[in-house]
């Protein structure tokens, strides 16, 4: 089942996200000034959020991906994102939430539907929902999740997946991520600055 599924995302890779063309490191954080409603009902925009980093995370309410596979192979990467949140904030780093799956807001992704999930999953973090897939545009975000990573002047430092523990053939667990905080938080140089995204598609209206 993992296998089947990498293969149908590597495919939806190649033919879905040619238009949208990630951020690239060193980049600053476009739309950094964009309104967006969070799950309490209060507008925050990126530049509202950053402290001494800022980690933006776009996530799904139904991507197995994020959420698990019905058959257990793989947990979920939105299991991670609360330990995420709390290595950050040590930091002073914030994290964020975005939905930016607007062909999907009567399929599981309504603004109601991720009040739930934060609820039902205890997410520390805010919850945004990101309107007409504006800022995933802005950003070129590719699947749920991506991970784009921003220092303290909102300038890309790390960007794509979490870990790469959905790889089956991988020899060691490497936690991207989490390595590309502390190296940060140290005044050190990061490692791996840019992985692959891995997940389901980012579910746009189409034109």
């Amino acid at each position: 089942m993992r296998s089947f599924l990498f293969l149908i995302t590597l495919v939806v890779s190649k033919f879905t996200f040619s238009q949208f063309t990630p951020l690239s490191i060193g980049q600053k954080a476009p739309l950094s000034d964009l309104q967006m409603t969070s799950t309490t009902g209060e507008m925050l925009s990126l530049k509202k959020m950053n402290q001494e980093g800022l980690i933006v995370i776009f996530t799904s309410n139904t991507c197995p991906f994020v959420i698990g596979f019905n058959d257990g192979t793989f947990g979920g990467w939105e299991n991670s994102y609360n330990s995420i949140f709390e290595k950050a904030k040590a930091h002073s780093i914030d994290v964020v939430l975005v939905n930016s799956n607007e062909a999907k807001r009567e399929g599981g992704e309504s603004l109601s539907d991720m009040t739930k999930r934060k609820s039902d999953k205890g997410f520390m973090m805010s919850y945004v929902l990101d309107k007409n897939s504006e800022l995933a545009n802005a950003f070129g975000a590719k699947t749920t999740p991506h991970i784009f990573f921003f220092d303290r002047n909102l300038n890309l430092i790390y960007t794509g997946s979490i870990d790469n523990s959905f790889e089956d053939k991988r020899k060691t667990d490497v936690p991207y991520l989490m390595n590309a905080i502390d190296s940060y938080s140290k005044g050190k140089k990061i490692k791996t600055k840019s992985t692959a995204p891995k997940g389901c598609s980012i579910k746009r209206m189409k034109n």
